[in-house]
């Protein structure tokens, strides 16, 4: 099992990501969310001179945010700073867009930016569009070291939905999956990326699976519906969940039969109709994936957090995450809520070694 970390996009988090390193963690992710956090490639560049084998990228930008030759240049200049250890993350983008008020990404636009960056960084002559606009394009100064296509970028997908899922299949390196720990959520999720690669001919065995999470070390005394709990894990439970049923919310029979219920709870966790639709975001997305909310606590069942987070005593969590690998997933990537260094040490010091 690889283990990763994620973080929010910031230009002070490359001592943590360099202290990860050095505990063991093979991969680092920054969260692009321009209306929370710092610009993602500038933190990158940051993380990729203070650290030499941690592998890193945005985990995850979206289409909307720039053009494709924009997140290509940007990932290829991470890569010429840290060769061979650039991973272009993306998905359709629903904390950023919804951030500002806005809609994600369709996923034929994922799927146009997504080939377009491919092409670029095989250094090829691609297609590009835009509007009725019809070009090629290529990477122009290859060989002059402001860029690195040589080593290889590849792409992972985040995909919460069958459809996001089976694109992932059809065309990306890796598939990032949210808040998937439940066993059966991943044989749901999976099935869905086999079946997109299927459709076009690839191995599904040859793509690589991460499941981004929380992670939370209890005494075994501490019920897991506890505040301590909920606010450590419960951002990750709601962001996750709600982003698990608006993916299925016009088929919510594909939900795992036992967990249906609860994910769709959350459909409407970060709704406010009665708040004006100018700046109701502005209130719903403040502290996003960093503070709990009031209003979520009900929902917050220790069904719920067990099936998205990794939360419970280091036995608990070890076993979960044999479950995982067992179905399917190659990295764990966590989280930290309440403090980074110490969630840090807490997974390479007792639950790594035991896996290991």
């Amino acid at each position: 099992m690889d283990w990763g970390f994620v973080f929010m996009g910031s230009i002070g988090i490359a001592e943590e990501v360099k202290m990860a390193e050095s505990k063991g963690f093979s991969h680092a992710w920054l969260y692009d969310t321009q209306m929370l956090g710092s610009e993602v490639y500038a933190a990158l560049a940051l993380c990729a001179d203070k650290t030499s084998k941690i592998k890193l990228g945005p985990g995850v930008t979206n289409p909307s945010s720039r053009i494709a030759p924009l997140t290509a240049c940007g990932m290829a200049t991470i890569n010429q700073l840290a060769p061979g250890r650039a991973i272009l993350g993306i998905g359709t983008g629903n904390t950023t867009r919804r951030t500002m008020g806005m809609p994600a990404a369709k996923l034929s636009e994922l799927r146009e930016h997504v080939e377009v960056c491919q092409g670029l960084f095989k250094n090829e002559i691609t297609d590009y569009s835009e509007g009725n606009r019809h070009r090629k394009i290529r990477f122009l100064n290859p060989d002059l070291g402001y860029y690195n296509v040589k080593d290889s970028i590849p792409t992972y997908i985040a995909a919460s939905g069958p459809k996001s899922c089976q694109l992932a299949g059809e065309i990306a390196d890796g598939v990032i999956l949210f808040g998937a720990v439940n066993p059966n959520l991943i044989k749901f999720l999976l099935s869905n990326v086999r079946l997109g690669a299927e459709r076009a001919g690839r191995n599904f065995d040859e793509i690589y699976i991460l499941s981004m999470t929380a992670f939370y070390l209890t005494d075994g005394a501490t019920p897991i519906e506890s505040e301590a709990v909920r606010k450590a894990v419960g951002p990750m439970v709601a962001s996750s969940s709600n982003i698990f049923a608006l993916s299925a919310r016009l088929e919510p029979d594909c939900l795992p039969v036992e967990l249906r219920e609860k994910i769709m709870a959350f459909k409407d966790a970060y709704r406010a109709p009665d708040e004006p639709i100018e700046t109701r975001h502005l209130k719903l997305y403040s502290g996003y994936l960093q503070h709990l909310r009031d209003e979520h606590i009900p929902l917050l069942t220790e069904d719920i957090i067990r099936a998205t987070t990794l939360t419970g005593t280091s036995e608990q969590v070890v076993n979960a995450v044999e479950t995982m690998k067992a179905a399917g997933v190659h990295q764990v990537a966590i989280q930290p809520i309440l403090d980074t260094q110490t969630t840090i040490n807490q997974v390479a010091e007792e639950i790594m070694p035991k896996l290991t």
